[in-house]
């Protein structure tokens, strides 16, 4: 995701994406993503901030959020892991 991430026009061969980056993130990911037509997009994440960033990124080129589900993996630690789904309403033609 960080080094090489697939292009938009990679991406609109997918019926659908699941990206769990490190914390840092998938900023560039995102970009492409936001930029493509994949219809459904689940974002997986170890870090509420990033994944913040990375979901205000997709829904400002036009995905809708349908829901973030927190999952308490490792229950005797602090940390959270958070599953976001998104999807992009088809186009008018």
């Amino acid at each position: 995701l960080s080094r090489r991430p697939l292009t938009f026009k990679e991406l609109n061969t997918f019926d659908g994406v699941v990206f769990d980056p490190p914390r840092a993130g998938a900023e560039d990911q995102s970009k492409q993503i936001a930029r493509s037509d994949v219809p459904l997009v689940a974002a997986v994440s170890c870090n509420p901030v990033t994944l913040a960033r990375d979901l205000r990124i997709l829904i400002d080129s036009g995905y809708a959020l349908k829901s973030v589900t927190p999952i308490d993996q490792f229950l005797w630690s602090p940390h959270v892991e958070a599953v976001a789904l998104l999807e992009k309403p088809k186009r008018r033609r």
